[in-house]
């Protein structure tokens, strides 16, 4: 359980802004709110690589940028052999200290950069990955993807054929390479948050963060409910918050555990469910975490 405040929460509390306003994102981005956080914790010794996604429209249109520090567009699936090259760049000129971060959507990751990113973890390469997860290719018009819940709606999976395959356990795979840091992290939870960048920061070798990120045009959710939605996405276990460090699992935030119930019903993406299908889902929760109970 989190007991004190961090060096990172109190950068959290700095009238210091990094990311600019007047950004692109949509009323109540989670994945804005998230880059935000991430950058007022990494600056100003970092530099970012985001592939195509809504974070490469948040950013701004070329010349401009709201991300206050060097970023780097790159093609779709090349998020980690691009911040592998980077970091080489970086090391060759001797800089030991500047945090590349590659910073993708969960279709970047979970898809179309699956294979980079699975062989540049196998190589340790050092540098951060943020996989920012708002479960669908919401850029490019709320897609399914492999990060999409069983039985959600997406414009692919409409009500009369929700998606048919459960979500891709990211973290499960990349605990399989055995690189230095794994974690999950919620802005709903800031000082949580802000412990594992700036933990992750630390370290050298592959460092993998996976980000929960409400999404109302994708999810069907009120602007305002962005972050209840995400704190009962902890709340609920449906994301949990642990992090594995050199091998070693400890849940960070170990809540009394809540009904899936309210969570489902704020976001009108699971509006065609049944009382007997989300049943279905609570039970899929509660076995997922009993399984991560036994890593302890």
């Amino acid at each position: 359980m989190i007991k004190t405040k961090s060096q990172g929460f109190q950068a959290l509390d700095s009238p210091n802004e990094v990311m600019s306003p007047g950004h692109l994102a949509c009323p109540g981005c989670g994945s804005a709110l998230s880059l935000r956080l991430a950058v007022k914790l990494l600056a100003p010794d970092c530099a970012f690589v985001i592939p195509a996604c809504c974070m490469a429209v948040i950013d701004g249109p070329f010349p401009f940028s709201a991300l206050g520090v060097p970023l780097y567009h790159i093609a779709f699936p090349a998020t980690a052999s691009c911040a592998a090259g980077v970091t080489a760049g970086f090391r060759k000129r001797g800089d030991d200290k500047t945090v590349v971060v590659g910073w993708a959507g969960d279709g970047a990751t979970f898809d179309i950069g699956l294979g980079a990113l699975s062989a540049s973890a196998a190589r340790n390469d050092d540098y951060l990955y943020v996989c920012y997860d708002n479960e669908a290719y919401m850029n490019t018009g709320i897609q399914q993807s492999s990060a999409t819940p069983l039985g959600a709606w997406t414009t692919t999976t409409p009500y009369t054929n929700p998606k048919s395959r459960p979500k891709k356990d990211i973290l499960t795979l990349l605990r399989a390479h055995e690189i230095p840091y794994i974690a999950s992290a919620n802005v709903a939870f800031p000082e949580d948050f802000a412990n594992k960048f700036q933990t992750a920061k630390k370290i050298k070798g592959f460092r993998f963060i996976h980000l929960f990120c409400s999404c109302p045009p994708g999810h069907k959710s009120v602007e305002a409910d962005s972050i209840k939605i995400s704190r009962l996405a902890t709340e609920s276990c449906v994301f949990p918050l642990y992090e594995v460090k050199n091998g070693r699992f400890k849940f960070t935030l170990d809540p009394p555990q809540t009904s899936v119930d309210e969570y489902i019903r704020l976001q009108r993406r699971f509006v065609h469910w049944t009382e007997d299908d989300i049943g279905d889902y609570q039970r899929q929760v509660d076995r997922r975490w009993r399984e991560l109970k036994k890593l302890k």
